[in-house]
């Protein structure tokens, strides 16, 4: 295994992949629709936690979505925690609507 990390986009897998050398440490998942990608869920292989991976791993995933004139859509909380807290350079975000508790009482 080597130092060197990449970050790749694997349509087949519909992820974006981290890899340190050849081994996988992580991935984005996300779902492709017309004119979006929705970042799904984000893992980071345990041997390889503590070590800036799942950042790096959102900053080259978004860039790419970004440049590649996308809407990003974060249904993921480590991507919408990322976007929260760091400029994307050129990317259109939509913020999902999440479904509201029923059982919530308030405004009544």
């Amino acid at each position: 295994m080597t130092d060197d990390t990449t970050v790749t986009r694997n349509d087949d897998a519909s992820r974006y992949e981290i890899r340190i050398g050849d081994t996988l440490a992580g991935f984005a998942k996300f779902d492709q629709r017309p004119g979006e990608i929705r970042f799904i869920h984000t893992e980071v292989d345990p041997a390889f936690q503590g070590k800036g991976l799942a950042s790096i791993l959102a900053a080259d995933a978004l860039a790419d979505v970004a440049a590649s004139g996308d809407t990003i859509v974060p249904y993921c909380p480590y991507i919408a925690k990322y976007l929260k807290t760091h400029e994307v350079d050129g990317a259109e975000i939509r913020w999902p609507q999440l479904p509201t508790d029923p059982t919530d009482a308030t405004g009544s």
